[in-house]
């Protein structure tokens, strides 16, 4: 439920709504908005009956929300929210995000060279991951601490924010001091007890859709950092599982559109691991551009043929480049063309 209060309602009568939503055993979280307070009435399993609410002094309104998800809702919060990482702005009003790098680490050698590449190619984030969740337990699981402290250098030299993946609460504390934001994977998007200790840390994070999560599922999920207290929180699309197998996965670009429509959070496309296959990622990163994404995330590996994981769908730095290239003209032509769709100014 959503209590929309009257743009004159005083810090007295807030505090008397909030009263009487705990008096029916739930929570009041005060949304300061630019006109008008509203308060989200959170800890309700189904109907709230609002006749001791309704006539209180300064309310304006009582919106009943079925949603799930509340906070992450742009009923509870309709101005859309900015994300730092470093000095990198991601949301709605910024330019897309691209981050970008090797989906694991191999050695600083490796994410150096990989940095140097995104970076002259304009990446504003670099990704590469320490702790690699794998299908089999026999694969290239990551080098962990030594691969955080890699990433950690090759981020500095290069002066670009970063990224990577953590799996358990106890990798929190050191991934925090070595990168700018963490990244949920799609695997332990319903891993709850981790959502809600990221959710304490007040830290940028990337949150991925699970294999095969609905739009409810995956803001529901997001709903657990934001419920903790942290509204730094990225969406990321990378695909679901379908019948389909001529693709690692589906890639699902409808739900740029209608999460945005749903959710006050920023939301990006990772077409490496959506498609699987390297001609095919820049194709659908210009896709998820014109559908309205913030921000794309692009593997990219100094020599593919050579990764000890996901190389058929990494990019080489020089199709990296070209790929960017691309996006900015790209970026060029969508500008152009919502200027001549809102008309010369009145």
């Amino acid at each position: 439920m959503l209590i929309v209060m009257h743009h004159s309602a005083t810090e007295e009568q807030v505090r008397c709504v909030a009263q009487a939503v705990a008096a029916l055993g739930l929570t009041a979280q005060p949304i300061p908005g630019g006109q008008r307070i509203a308060i989200g009435v959170l800890g309700n399993r189904g109907y709230v009956d609002d006749a001791t609410i309704r006539d209180l002094p300064g309310v304006m309104e009582i919106i009943h929300v079925s949603k799930p998800y509340k906070l992450v809702s742009r009923d509870f919060h309709p101005a859309p929210t900015v994300v730092r990482v470093g000095s990198v702005n991601l949301g709605d009003g910024f330019p897309p995000v691209v981050m970008a790098g090797p989906c694991s680490i191999e050695s600083q050698e490796q994410i150096l060279e990989a940095a140097r590449q995104v970076k002259e190619a304009g990446a504003h984030i670099l990704r590469g991951g320490a702790f690699k969740p794998r299908t089999g337990p026999h694969t290239f699981q990551g080098l962990g601490a030594q691969g955080l402290e890699f990433l950690h250098v090759a981020a500095r030299e290069v002066g670009l924010p970063a990224v990577t993946e953590v799996m358990r609460i106890e990798q929190l504390e050191m991934a925090c001091r070595h990168v700018d934001m963490l990244q949920i994977g799609a695997r332990n998007m319903q891993n709850f007890d981790l959502l809600k200790e990221i959710g304490r840390l007040r830290f940028p994070v990337l949150l991925k859709r699970g294999l095969s999560a609905t739009v409810e599922e995956f803001l529901s999920a997001a709903e657990y950092i934001v419920a903790e207290g942290n509204d730094q929180v990225v969406l990321c699309e990378r695909g679901i599982r379908t019948f389909e197998t001529a693709t690692r996965n589906t890639l699902d670009l409808s739900v740029i559109p209608l999460v945005q429509s749903l959710s006050h959070l920023p939301i990006i496309v990772d077409p490496s691991h959506a498609t699987g296959r390297r001609f095919l990622v820049p194709v659908m990163a210009r896709a998820a551009l014109v559908a309205g994404a913030n921000g794309l995330m692009v593997e990219v590996h100094p020599a593919p043929e050579k990764a000890l994981c996901d190389g058929a769908q990494s990019l080489t730095g020089e199709g990296f480049c070209r790929l960017m290239h691309e996006l900015r003209f790209l970026q060029e032509c969508l500008a152009g063309m919502a200027s001549s769709v809102a008309g010369p100014s009145a």
